[in-house]
């Protein structure tokens, strides 16, 4: 298995568009790396530089102990899973599957062999004598993961491999894929647009935005320490509420004010955020850190807000309460249980000691 090192690589096209700007990035042997983003943010294209089926406008890449800069993408020792599954047609599964085998020389025996094995851990036994127009949509992709199995490369790379499938196969396709990569204890890095693919598949996550590299740490770090605006938007489900205002000191307390938001912020977090006073702020909230005072009986006075109810979305075991307070919009992720009418007012307790804090001019995080 093998390290892959991105030494301040970038990616510029003819007229000046910046698709990876100065990206530098060590993934650990057998690391399983998601690297998520929007749509455009430049996720796929520092994926395929990586394979070598885009040139680097400056940077290194190395895999192993080798600079591959220069290295076309047969001879990396790679292999790539795309999103549109890249099956020839008019092969087998079984013929599919050792294609790249038999152009690199290899015995039929062995063929033979790597191509059963892979099927036997995809548990595709009984498609390998059929064409790929008569699998469906998540056995295409176990067929397209396991010709790049039979490889045995020292890094896999998906490029959003699940986008094409339903919801219900997306969340068993991400399982069997975490459970090859635990099997196979192999280097792998994965990109998707889906936040939630990130949050449950890697072992670090990479969050991209605009050809830039926005953090890079574990999913449980990147969900309750976001390094700025962007990742704390993008990252959670429903995403994290937000709301601008000032931080203000009125005696020993500190308060976050807005004109119809005053909160106080928890005593250690109120020494790190006492520079900024009188200073535009945004303090970030996540809608499972938004609790209805009915259930929370002992909350303090100075972390209640009163809130209309304008829709109530029952999802089974959870419901998500989009909420008025001024002009602020805000959703609370509450038990199933607690289902207010709309327009009827409710007290909402924020826990301040799960609250963030932004810059509003670089939007880097303070807290």
């Amino acid at each position: 298995m093998a390290q892959v090192r991105l030494l301040n690589i970038s990616k510029m096209y003819s007229g000046g568009n910046v698709a990876v700007k100065d990206a530098s990035l060590n993934v650990e042997s057998r690391e399983f790396l998601v690297i998520v983003g929007p749509s455009g943010c430049g996720k796929s294209t520092l994926l395929r530089m990586i394979a070598g089926l885009e040139e680097l406008s400056s940077g290194e890449i190395w895999i192993g102990d080798k600079r591959v800069n220069s290295i076309p993408p047969k001879d990396r020792d790679i292999a790539m899973v795309f999103q549109n599954y890249a099956l020839y047609p008019h092969m087998t599964v079984f013929e599919n599957m050792a294609f790249g085998l038999r152009l690199r020389g290899y015995t039929r025996r062995e063929i033979e062999q790597r191509v059963r094995d892979a099927a036997s851990i995809l548990g595709i036994e009984s498609y390998l004598q059929r064409k790929p127009k008569e699998l469906s949509g998540g056995e295409r992709q176990r067929v397209a993961v396991g010709r790049a199995i039979v490889r045995k490369p020292m890094v896999f790379l998906f490029d959003e491999p699940l986008s094409n499938l339903d919801a219900k196969l997306r969340v068993q396709m991400r399982t069997e894929i975490r459970k090859l990569h635990l099997k196979l204890q192999t280097t792998m890095i994965y990109v998707t647009h889906d936040q939630t693919e990130a949050m449950t598949m890697g072992d670090r996550i990479v969050v991209m935005n605009k050809a830039l590299i926005q953090q890079v740490a574990d999913p449980l770090t990147i969900y309750e320490h976001p390094a700025n605006l962007f990742v704390a938007s993008f990252i959670g489900a429903p995403p994290m509420n937000f709301l601008k205002g000032t931080i203000n000191r009125m005696g020993e307390t500190v308060l976050f004010k807005n004109e119809s938001v005053r909160l106080r912020v928890v005593e250690e977090m109120a020494s790190r955020l006492i520079h900024c006073e009188h200073q535009p702020v945004i303090l970030g909230i996540r809608p499972e850190d938004l609790y209805d005072k009915l259930f929370i009986m002992d909350a303090p006075p100075d972390t209640v807000l009163t809130a209309t109810v304008e829709v109530v979305e029952p999802m089974g075991a959870e419901v998500y309460l989009h909420l008025k307070i001024g002009s602020h919009a805000l959703v609370a992720r509450v038990g199933p249980h607690n289902r207010p009418e709309v327009n009827q007012d409710i007290d909402v307790v924020f826990d301040m000691g799960k609250v963030h804090f932004f810059d509003a001019t670089t939007q880097a995080a303070i807290v």
